[in-house]
């Protein structure tokens, strides 16, 4: 009889950076793999950027049995690039923090709704963003209650779909 996972959470180390990295190359192929050419390129998310949620406090593992199996940044409001949104609106203006750089190991399956009922454990008011043609996010993400909000863009000028979801008692 198979016995059961132990799930747990952590902020990141700078120990973990090459599983990071890892967990990054194999996101980009996922991606790749389903047409998502335009996200995650250039070296985006880059040792540097997971060095600097790192040391900012904002970048945390999942382990499955003590195993590192996916990684995101988890980062309180306000997000630069979502002041302004276009073609729509957020669901409302309460603080809120945001998911970015979700990254799981392929086999696993399960890995973000267990990332969103852990980061709802710390705040009612989460926004993410995703590119257009990362079509698996955008379906997980309506799946596990997300709402379309508009379009944001990225420093860069890139173009992002923007999603929130809030507990009832934050609207």
């Amino acid at each position: 009889m198979k016995s059961p996972s132990e799930v747990s959470f952590r902020k990141s180390a700078p120990s973990d950076l090459p599983r990071l990295l890892e967990l990054a190359d194999q996101a980009r192929l996922t991606m790749r793999s389903c047409g998502n050419m335009n996200q995650w390129i250039n070296g985006y998310p880059s040792k540097e950027v997971f060095e600097n949620d790192i040391a900012h406090g904002h970048s945390y593992v999942m382990e499955e049995n003590r195993q590192v199996v996916a990684t995101f940044a988890f980062i309180p409001s306000p997000e630069p690039t979502y002041n302004k949104i276009y073609q729509g609106q957020w669901l409302n203006e309460a603080p809120y923090y945001v998911i970015h750089r979700i990254a799981g190991s392929p086999s696993r399956k399960g890995i973000l709704k267990e990332i969103i009922d852990y980061c709802f454990s710390f705040t009612d008011n989460i926004r993410i963003d995703t590119h257009r043609d990362n079509v698996i996010m955008r379906h997980l993400l309506k799946k596990h209650g997300f709402t379309y909000c508009g379009i944001i863009y990225l420093a860069d000028g890139a173009e992002r779909l923007a999603f929130q979801k809030c507990m009832p008692f934050c609207q």
